[in-house]
């Protein structure tokens, strides 16, 4: 029997790729976002979830098997975080209407339920390293808590099974994300292979030299549908990476030669892309009108305050599968071949020259 999705946050990184599986899967999707974007065999459903009547509303006729939320909206401070993206989730799934048969919820949040916010991202008392599920929450605020409890809250009321998903850095393309390192480190190759510049590793020395794992979308969405799909993995929170560790200083020399570049030496000293790319947006924007480029805004492309500060952290970082392998998610994605997938997606869809 034909299942129906409903994707929360389709037109993201996340959400289009889980979409994208879900429909190859067989499944009816109804993609949720506030600008939805036209995607193959996914029925688009506009709305706001920070308005709890028109998220109610907009709902109404949908009785999702399962929901995947893989959406939030960054604010200037955590505490504004918490209250804007916990009422998203709780104006979600109060809008839905109740379960008339088994319902699964998956939330996707991030290694930041181990790292902190980001007002103290990577700072104070941290866990270990491989992070590991029942390491469990900092002493400390943060939204992905806030997130977790509005749905642990609901699937009480409602009664369905839920899954909580915390990949490393997320690699995929969507235009317009808030978190988007993949396209980040495209957009920015390319501006040093037009003016010259040093193609400068950007971050600290720890994550230059230290070993470290990443996220392909795709490799998400199928442990997405896996946990959906697999009873065992009901009610239980999983890290998820593509398998395979890496150090930056051997990802940027293969990131750079994909680009015909020769990468900079690092001398140890942190140079953020923040900082590197402020005034690039003219630039990108002749390099777009030159090339007959999909998107001339480069605040759209790039998002490098957040590949800031992922590749500014002071300490390695490294996520331990062995959870979900235990349970029988075996799926692998090289990470290195993840990036070269995403640039050539990029090219071919006029994104990048």
């Amino acid at each position: 029997m034909a299942k129906t999705a409903l994707v929360v946050g389709a037109s993201g990184i996340v959400g289009s790729a889980t979409a994208d599986l879900l429909v190859a899967q067989g499944w009816t999707v109804h993609g949720l976002a506030r600008r939805p974007v036209k995607q193959a065999g996914v029925a688009p459903i506009a709305a706001d979830l920070t308005d709890a009547a028109a998220t109610a509303e907009a709902l109404g006729g949908v009785d999702p098997d399962a929901v995947f939320i893989t959406t939030w909206l960054r604010q200037d401070s955590e505490a504004e975080n918490i209250r804007v993206n916990s009422a998203m989730v709780r104006n979600l799934l109060d809008g839905l209407p109740k379960p008339k048969g088994p319902r699964h919820v998956a939330l996707v949040t991030g290694l930041k339920h181990y790292l902190g916010p980001f007002e103290a991202y990577g700072k104070g008392s941290l866990p270990q390293t491989p992070f590991r599920e029942e390491q469990g929450r900092l002493d400390v605020d943060n939204f992905y808590y806030a997130q977790e409890d509005e749905v642990f809250a609901a699937a009480e009321r409602d009664g369905f099974t839920w899954s909580v998903h915390r990949p490393h850095t997320v690699i995929g393309k969507a235009v317009g994300n808030a978190m988007n390192m993949g396209t980040t480190l495209a957009v920015y190759a390319t501006l040093c292979r037009e003016t010259g510049r040093s193609f400068r590793f950007p971050g600290s020395a720890a994550q230059w030299s230290g070993l470290t794992d990443m996220t392909d979308a795709g490799q998400l969405a199928r442990h997405l549908l896996w946990a959906a799909e697999t009873p065992a993995a009901a009610n239980e929170a999983f890290n998820v990476v593509n398998g395979d560790v890496f150090r930056w200083q051997w990802m940027w020399a293969r990131i750079a030669q994909w680009f015909g570049l020769g990468p900079a030496p690092f001398d140890g000293t942190v140079q953020p892309l923040e900082q590197q790319m402020a005034g690039d947006a003219d630039l990108w924007r002749a390099i777009a009108e030159r090339e007959g480029l999909a998107e001339p805004n480069l605040a759209r492309l790039a998002s490098p305050w957040h590949t800031d500060a992922d590749l500014g952290r002071p300490i390695e970082v490294v996520t331990d599968m062995s959870k979900s392998r235990r349970m029988g998610f075996t799926a692998y994605q090289p990470t290195d071949d993840a990036f070269f997938a995403l640039f050539e997606r990029l090219r071919a869809d006029r994104l990048i020259p």
